[in-house]
């Protein structure tokens, strides 16, 4: 719905209040403090933060996930490595990755500059999939958007989700560049401002909605080991989005299937995509090392 801020009591712009001291007030009472106008997201906490690694390759009913455990061991290694607190979980239920999440959610993140998740599991159009069940998506945030979250109010929360959206393939289009370095095999897997509840929150899929994805079994997949490289190589030198943009030039790129006995699996390609609601710009300053945490209750 369209709301229409044309009336008796419009908003002035320039002082972000109402015109109203009633108005002004109840703003007041909910508003996060002048340093959101900085332009940098603050990296001076004690803490980079938690980074949550769902790593699913065993399944109820469904197939095997081949190539998914050197995808978590690499992200775990670059996250180690960017001074997160890593916690790995493999192969949890439903139940269990919706509790880890709630759970991580009522933890005090006073002292970190964010939070990372990261999962790798089978997927389609909206869902995920744990060992015994499916999820919606939007669960992964919820617990930490807003309100539910107080402590990460005005930090960056990055979401990284690799899984099938769908059933379409992501045909080549023929351009005047080089080639993909790596032609892999696949396999084809099943002043006073308030601010608003989603701001600050960042997702990167693996790929464009409606699609799925490609996985080298031995290898790994595209978007995770493109993810890995770009953060090894750039992670201390640029902000945040100029290096997802990076990992989507390297997984458009420098990946492509080699199928030639199947037409219709040959010379595919991937896409991630990016959702971001990130206000200010986010770099990966140098702090002391954390720790990676497994088998976590």
């Amino acid at each position: 719905m369209e709301i229409d801020t044309n009336t008796s009591d419009e908003l002035d712009v320039v002082k972000f209040g109402s015109k109203s001291n009633e108005s002004s007030n109840a703003a007041k009472k909910s508003a996060v403090s002048r340093p959101t106008l900085d332009e940098y997201y603050d990296t001076t906490n004690n803490r980079r933060g938690v980074a949550l690694v769902f790593c699913h390759m065993n399944f109820s009913s469904m197939v095997k996930r081949n190539g998914t455990d050197k995808d978590r061991d690499d992200i775990c290694n670059v996250l180690y490595g960017l001074d997160f607190e890593v916690r790995v979980f493999d192969d949890l239920s439903e139940n269990e990755v919706l509790e880890t999440l709630k759970k991580v959610s009522r933890e005090d993140h006073t002292d970190n500059d964010c939070l990372v998740v990261v999962v790798m599991s089978h997927g389609e159009q909206g869902m995920l999939y744990a060992r015994d069940n499916k999820y919606t998506v939007d669960s992964l945030w919820k617990n930490f958007i807003g309100k539910s979250c107080e402590s990460l109010i005005g930090k960056p929360k990055l979401f990284f989700i690799q899984s099938c959206r769908g059933e379409q393939l992501d045909e080549e289009v023929t351009m005047a560049a080089r080639g993909p370095k790596d032609m892999v095999d696949s396999r084809r897997e099943p002043i006073v401002y308030s601010i608003p509840a989603m701001a600050d929150l960042l997702v990167m899929y693996s790929n464009y909605d409606g699609d799925y994805l490609w996985r080298n079994p031995k290898q790994g997949s595209w978007f995770i080991q493109s993810l890995c490289k770009e953060l090894t190589d750039n992670g201390r030198t640029k902000d945040l989005l100029l290096l997802l943009t990076g990992v989507t030039r390297r997984t458009v790129f420098e990946y492509q299937t080699f199928v030639p006995h199947d037409e219709r699996m040959d010379a595919m390609n991937q896409i991630p995509c990016i959702v971001s609601m990130l206000t200010k710009v986010f770099y990966f300053a140098k702090k002391t090392k954390s720790k990676v945490v497994t088998d976590i209750d």
